[in-house]
């Protein structure tokens, strides 16, 4: 899996055709529900928040467990359509910055804030070759796809350890990774109309993915990295989901001017199954600060 859909024999994740799939429905479609800056992962919460400020205090979350801002150059794994980036460039002072997304319609969005030092690359983590060391690493809402669905938990892991190793290789002595990613709650019984729902979001919203255990991500860093900050908020991504689905209803008449009837009530299904994954606890989230 590598730039434009090249090299996919070596890489155990999901292929760009699976998150061009999802990603590339289409940056208007996204607009209508998500965040003024189009942010498609768990905000964090406080009382009194919007959406808005909820995902602002998530990026500077990362930029500060990091210790990213003021830094000369940092590297966003999943950059999406570019909404850490540009809080890094226009807001922490970091002088260069490197975004890598699979997705076309993703990657042209982000080029076209056209940030100073800010280089978007339509590139897999897997065949990145970095011109120098990074103080920083961040990677939110990408991690979930590093692995397909069908791998024994001993290849899950491999792959995963391959991508700390990247990581550590490409910091500076003393640098942090910041982790963010949707992993598999402590729920052991799953009830029959849970395990349809979620096939369906499995085959229909995010084909080729396999969310991890926290044991698989652990394993996977150990003698790699120190996990410093480990923090639980399955009951954030809930919170910031439901957010999302109202106002998707709310946009619905526009939604299906652009992307049609079908796919607005594919992802309402997919939203509401998905919500009430973290609320079951059947998911979980994880942010992770590793050293």
């Amino acid at each position: 899996m590598g730039t434009a859909g090249t090299k996919e024999q070596h890489y155990n994740g999901a292929s760009p055709d699976a998150i061009q799939h999802h990603y590339d429905v289409s940056n208007a479609f996204y607009r209508l529900w998500l965040d003024e800056n189009c942010i498609y992962s768990s905000a964090l919460w406080q009382d009194g928040d919007t959406l808005e400020s909820a995902q602002l205090r998530k990026l500077d979350y990362f930029v500060a467990q990091t210790g990213a801002a003021g830094s000369g150059r940092v590297l966003d794994i999943g950059c999406g359509w570019g909404g850490l980036l540009q809080r890094m460039t226009e807001v922490h002072g970091v002088g260069e910055t490197v975004g890598l997304t699979l997705s076309e319609e993703q990657a042209e969005a982000a080029r076209a804030l056209e940030l100073p030092g800010c280089d978007v690359r339509l590139e897999n983590w897997k065949d990145h070759r970095p011109d120098g060391k990074y103080d920083a690493i961040i990677s939110i809402g990408a991690f979930e796809h590093f692995a397909r669905r069908g791998l024994s938990r001993a290849e899950r892991v491999a792959g995963y350890r391959e991508f700390f190793e990247s990581c550590r290789s490409w910091l500076r002595p003393g640098g942090r990774l910041g982790l963010q990613t949707v992993g598999k709650g402590n729920t052991v019984k799953l009830d029959r109309e849970y395990i349809r729902d979620i096939a369906f979001v499995s085959d229909d919203i995010f084909p080729e993915t396999e969310p991890p255990r926290l044991s698989e991500i652990l394993e996977a860093s150990e003698l790699i990295f120190d996990p410093v900050a480990v923090r639980f908020d399955g009951a954030h991504y809930g919170r910031t989901i439901r957010t999302w689905l109202e106002r998707l209803r709310d946009n619905r008449d526009a939604a299906e001017k652009v992307a049609g009837a079908e796919v607005v009530l594919k992802y309402e299904r997919y939203l509401e199954v998905t919500a009430q994954s973290f609320e079951k606890r059947f998911a979980n989230l994880f942010r992770i600060t590793f050293e």
